[in-house]
C-alpha cells in the first residue's frame, strides 16, 4: 500500500464542556434547529398567556354588553395599561399560535413520510418561517386598523 500525498486534516476541536457565554454565541444553528426552538418557545408562550386568552375568549362570546368591553380594551386599555400594549399581546398570541400551527404540521409531515434530510429540514424551515411570518404580518395589519 502506498501512503496518501495529502496532508493530514486538521484536528477538529472537542467541546467536553460548552460554556454557554463563549460558545453558543459563535454557533450557527441551522434553520431548522430556529424553528424547532421557536416551535417550542411559541408553545410556552401559548401556555403562559393561557388565561389571556380564556378570558378573551369568554369576554367575546358571553353577551353584547361583554363584547363593547373586550372590544374597548384594544382601543382605550384596561387600567394603567394601554390598548397598543394588549395589541402587541394579541400580536405575539397570534405569532405563537400561526408559528406552532404551522411547525406542527411540518413536523406530522416529517414524520408521516420520513422525510428527514437536509435538504428537506432546511426548505421546510424556510416555508414555515416564511409562513408564519406572512400570516402574522397580515393579521397584525388588520389588529393594528391598517385595512
Amino acid at each position: 500500500m502506498t501512503e496518501l500525498s495529502s496532508s493530514p486534516r486538521p484536528k477538529r476541536p472537542e467541546f467536553r464542556n460548552i460554556n454557554a457565554l463563549t460558545d453558543l454565541p459563535s454557533y450557527r444553528l441551522p434553520l431548522a434547529g430556529w424553528v424547532s426552538i421557536l416551535h417550542r418557545v411559541s408553545g410556552a408562550i401559548m401556555f403562559i398567556l393561557m388565561p389571556f386568552i380564556i378570558w378573551m375568549f369568554d369576554t367575546s362570546v358571553s353577551s353584547e354588553i361583554s363584547f363593547a368591553r373586550f372590544a374597548s380594551v384594544f382601543t382605550v386599555g384596561v387600567g394603567f395599561i394601554p390598548g397598543w400594549f394588549m395589541k402587541l399581546v394579541a400580536l405575539a398570541i397570534i405569532w405563537a399560535y400561526l408559528h406552532h400551527f404551522i411547525a406542527g404540521v411540518r413536523h406530522l409531515w416529517m414524520d408521516i413520510n420520513h422525510a428527514v434530510s437536509k435538504e428537506f429540514g432546511k426548505s421546510s424551515a424556510i416555508v414555515t418561517l416564511a409562513l408564519g411570518t406572512g400570516l402574522t404580518v397580515l393579521l397584525g395589519a388588520k389588529l393594528f386598523g391598517l385595512y
